[in-house]
Order: C-alpha cells, then structure tokens, then sequence
C-alpha cells in the first residue's frame, strides 16, 4: 500500500486579493508558504489548517472555510512518501490583521502580500503554478486539483 503524510494549510489574501505567505526559514526549495504543515496523528485536515495557522501567525479561524484545493505529490529521494494535502479559504485579511499576525520565528521570518506577476519571481515554477491554481478557484468558486506537486521535478 502507498504511504502518504497529510498536510492542510490556509490561503490568504489582503484587501486588494493579493496573495498573503509567509517566508520559510528551513525550506530553501519552497521559500514562501501558506500557513499550515503536516497532520498530527489522529489529526484532520481542517484541524491541521486551524492549529498550524495560530502557531504560525497568531490567526484563529472560526470555522471550516471553502475547500480550494486538493494537493497530490509523488514521493521521491528526498521524502519517500506521497503528499497529499488541502487549502482552505481564509479570506481576506485587513491591513490590521496583518500587521498584527505574529510568525513563529523557528518557522517563518517574514510574512508579504504580493500580486501574482510580484510572487513569479520569488516562486519556484511549479509553486507559482499551485498559486494560481487555487487563485483561480477562489475567482471560479470550483475546487482545484493540482496534482504535480511531486518530490522529484
């Protein structure tokens, strides 16, 4: 049977629907996350999304938003599992609830709201890819299915 670690995580944007991450301090191939990460044992995705994102920020979310995407990796050398995860709709941030979000320093150091042709070239290809993936299912209200996010590109 496969074997798969489990991650959910939360997309923001700010008043002008630009995208809201947060820069990773341990992670060089994916230097600017959502927040969330892997399932505890036992742990739902939603439940992965809510804990994660007040560890890492300081956000506390009120209930199951929108399902925007569904995440599918391969396993590869560096990780020998598949990956499969999900991103929730967070919604829109203020300018104040983003200057009042707290990073978990262990975790992230710095935390931007950017237009998509700004986040190109901060992103690896395939992680601008997934940005617009689950960009354009927020604008079409259908959920997205991106399944390249393989460990081995």
């Amino acid at each position: 049977m496969p074997k798969a670690t489990l991650f959910g995580c939360v997309f923001f944007t700010d008043r002008h629907d630009r995208p809201l991450q947060l820069r990773s301090v341990y992670s060089p191939e994916h230097p600017w996350q959502w927040p969330g990460g892997t399932a505890e044992d036992g742990e739902r995705p939603w439940e992965t999304a809510v804990r994660e994102t007040e560890e890492e920020t300081g956000i506390v979310l009120p209930g199951p938003p929108r399902l925007l995407a569904a995440v599918f990796g391969l396993p590869g050398a560096a990780w020998p599992f598949a990956t499969v995860g999900y991103v929730f709709d967070g919604g829109r941030l203020t300018d104040r609830q983003i200057a009042a979000i707290t990073l978990s320093p262990e975790e992230h150091d710095e935390v931007r709201a950017l237009s998509p042709e700004e986040w190109r070239g901060l992103m690896p290809a395939r992680d601008f890819d997934r940005l617009g993936a689950v960009m354009e299912a927020r604008r079409s209200g259908t959920t997205a299915y991106f399944d390249t996010w393989d460990w081995d590109v």
